[in-house]
């Protein structure tokens, strides 16, 4: 049978650049993009595009009925910075989504789930430095708790009743083809668009910030790559770590102004920066590469 995929979310930062990527793979019409909202024109024209809302179970089912979905790549989801300013809000979309999709796996409907975790599971208490794959977990934010509470269902849904879910903690992502979309990583790619639209930016974090991130194509290879791989190869059915670089948003302010050598960059922390500074500066994830190469 022909896999056929569903990515809810798919017009956001990574969505957009996944369901392009998974139509390369298995064809146009076999990846459904779902969103709330229509997406770019690329990822509009490039296959079908159902209103699918995540909070919304009977609009999620339909979609995978109507289709005969039997992968769900579940990218809908209220980030860092913006979670913080509605907690509640943002803890219904996170727990509520993933509980759908989770149960319609429970009941047989669908065979396999990609649901992103991040590197916000992580908290103050936790090692900076190639934080391992098991270690402490103590997250003081509202999308980390979810993503941490997460975690943990994804893998007694998996103990309990066999569902194949799977999961990565992303670093922060850095792409270009569509804006980030509220998390504290995103200065890293808000800065390319101030300094080619303004010669200026206005950084919310300080310049020795050191934050683990990664370039897009690289998470959407990984991605790609885990929903691949063999089910017995998938030992953690909590998340894996993933890394990719470490670098300061002083660092990429140099490499910028090597090509805009008047670009100015000014450093104004706001309540980004305590979010920062409780997540780790680098990541282990020779456990990933161990398990699924």
């Amino acid at each position: 049978m022909a896999t056929k995929i569903l990515i809810i979310g798919a017009c956001g930062q990574i969505g957009t650049e996944l369901t392009i990527r998974l139509r390369e793979i298995y064809g146009n019409d076999n990846v459904i993009a779902g969103d709330i909202r229509e997406g770019s024109e690329e990822l509009m024209q490039s296959g079908p595009f159902e209103i699918v809302d995540a909070m919304n179970r009977t609009s999620i089912e339909d979609v995978c009925l109507h289709y005969e979905i039997n992968e769900v790549y579940l990218m809908a989801a209220m980030l860092s910075a913006t979670a913080e300013k509605y907690p509640k809000k943002a803890w219904n979309l996170n727990m509520d989504s993933l509980f759908h999709i989770l149960n319609i796996a429970k009941e047989g409907k669908i065979d396999k789930i990609f649901w992103p975790s991040s590197i916000a599971v992580f908290g103050p208490t936790t090692p900076k430095e190639n934080t391992p794959q098991q270690t402490v977990m103590e997250p003081s934010t509202v999308y980390g708790i979810s993503k941490q509470t997460g975690e943990r269902w994804c893998e007694y849904y998996y103990n309990k009743y066999g569902v194949d879910v799977r999961s990565i903690r992303y670093p922060g992502l850095i792409s270009w083809k569509t804006l980030p979309g509220g998390g504290t990583t995103d200065y890293a790619v808000e800065i390319f668009h101030e300094a080619l639209k303004n010669n200026h930016y206005d950084c919310f974090l300080k310049e020795d910030t050191s934050l683990p991130m990664m370039f897009m194509e690289d998470a959407i290879k990984a991605t790609v790559s885990i929903m691949q791989t063999k089910s017995e190869n998938i030992k953690q059915r909590s998340s894996y770590n993933l890394a990719g670089m470490t670098f300061t948003p002083a660092e990429i302010a140099s490499e910028i102004t090597k090509h805009l050598p008047d670009f100015t960059v000014t450093y104004q922390p706001d309540f980004r920066q305590s979010i920062a500074d409780s997540w780790p500066g680098s990541i282990d994830d020779s456990v990933a590469r161990e398990d699924w190469s």
